[in-house]
């Protein structure tokens, strides 16, 4: 049982009258009496809520920052009409509209209710329960239930990244010899023959169509296809901190099939994790490398395996990588580099490209991936990349106050810390990359591109 607003209306008006009467005892016994029934009669009349149905319909997935729709039908197998409020409760990351609708149900009939969902958050987001308030027919009380009517909806990565991806293809068909300038690189696939030129590899010399030839000859090579890569994402602690303006992708309709575009909204909001960043830089590199024709593999690794894709084709691979990142949150745990290294060659017998994507921390990698990266390094070429903080080169070049003095100089050592890590990084024959949180995924894809047309994959 539940009394309304309209209850405590009279209670109090009730009250005023007592206060004025001559005789205030029989005045509020009179009024008391009155409330009371007025409140039985409503209770007596009001629609049974525990008899209701629920049926859920719409949408299972949606990018973020897209908004989802789900359908809620309220059945009414009842002797009487219910009317009165429904609320359809989800957590507040679901971002869930209406709150509370009206509700009103004759005997034996159904309603449909429409809620409209704009998540601010990945993952899974399910409804908590559905309560119904039925009033009776004064509105003075109402009968009130919750229900359960289960469903959820996945928030997929955005993939805001994929505006890069038109340019990266026209580069890699440049590279796959698909457009008219050519580019040729070093792998080992044999591609035509010109002459010597000063700088080239003399390892590259054909000796027998030298001696065919007054002119010294060498062999050129078009990159290689169907190689292999293994990204390879830390979900540790160092990736739960935020960094940059996370770009508020512009709400529109559910993306449930295979829409990729989300154009950003310019308005800046709180950071994302740099786990998002990382998703986002892996979903550019993975769709590159799958149009290339190399197969792709994903891990993402903090003290245990958290999500493995293998084996995808390329029509299904974006697909499958989306709904395995949209669950995954940060831990707040030390990443375990020496696992990690270990269920990374456990999956990877023949050599190929490993693409860890993780926060170029200079603690947490001098006591954690440092180690045991020679032991990765000697079987796979490694690529490393991190995304930076804007925040603290902002913070280096402000130096007009001492407070600012002083968080100039921190700035300057964490720089400093990213520099010395990079430079060992590259001592180890590891490729390493550096960017901002907007330029993380371009740049891995340059980087991608360059070790094609060097004919390293």
């Amino acid at each position: 049982m539940a009394l309304t607003g309209r209850a405590g209306l009279l209670a109090a008006v009730g009250i005023v009258v007592v206060m004025l009467a001559p005789q205030p005892g029989p005045a509020l016994a009179g009024v008391c009496l009155l409330l009371a029934a007025g409140i039985v009669v409503d209770l007596v009349f009001a629609g049974a809520v525990r008899p209701l149905r629920f049926h859920r319909s719409g949408d299972t997935l949606v990018r973020l920052g897209r908004s989802a729709t789900v359908e809620l039908i309220v059945e009414n197998p009842g002797s009487r009409r219910v009317r009165g409020v429904l609320r359809d409760a989800w957590p507040p990351s679901a971002g869930a509209t209406p709150r509370v609708a009206p509700l009103d149900v004759p005997k034996g009939e159904r309603r449909r209710i429409v809620m409209t969902l704009v998540p601010a958050r990945r993952g899974d987001r399910s409804s908590v329960a559905v309560t119904v308030r039925s009033v009776g027919p004064l509105g003075l009380a109402a009968r009130q239930g919750g229900h359960r009517a289960p469903w959820s909806v996945r928030v997929l990565p955005p993939f805001l990244s994929r505006k890069h991806l038109p340019s990266r293809l026209a580069r890699l068909r440049e590279l796959d010899g698909q457009h008219p300038a050519l580019v040729r690189g070093q792998g080992t696939e044999f591609d035509s023959l010109r002459e010597y030129v000063v700088g080239d590899d003399v390892r590259s010399i054909d000796w027998r169509a030298t001696a065919r030839r007054n002119d010294v000859v060498v062999r050129t090579w078009r990159p290689e296809r169907d190689r292999r890569v293994l990204i390879v994402i830390d979900t540790g602690r160092t990736s739960a901190g935020r960094v940059g303006d996370a770009p508020v992708p512009m709400a529109g309709a559910a993306a449930g099939g295979g829409g990729l575009l989300v154009r950003p909204d310019p308005r800046p909001a709180p950071g994302w994790p740099r786990l998002d960043w990382s998703m986002d830089a892996a979903l550019l590199l993975a769709a590159l490398a799958a149009r290339a024709g190399d197969q792709v593999d994903f891990l993402a690794y903090d003290r245990a395996v958290r999500a493995w894709v293998s084996g995808a084709s390329r029509t299904e691979l974006l697909s499958s990588l989306v709904n395995v990142m949209a669950p995954i949150e940060a831990e707040l745990v030390e990443a375990d580099s020496q696992g990690m290294v270990a269920a990374i060659l456990a999956r990877a017998k023949r050599r190929c490209l490993v693409v860890l994507l993780t926060d170029l921390n200079g603690a947490a990698m001098d006591e954690g991936l440092m180690p045991v990266l020679p032991q990765l390094s000697s079987r796979h070429l490694v690529l490393v990349a991190g995304v930076s903080d804007p925040r603290v080169v902002a913070m280096a070049g402000r130096r007009e106050t001492t407070e600012e003095v002083y968080d100039a100089a921190a700035a300057e050592h964490a720089q400093l810390e990213r520099r010395r890590i990079t430079a060992r990084l590259r001592r180890h024959g590891v490729e390493v990359v550096d960017a901002p949180p907007e330029e993380i995924a371009p740049a891995l894809a340059d980087a991608y591109l360059a070790l094609k047309a060097a004919g390293r994959l």
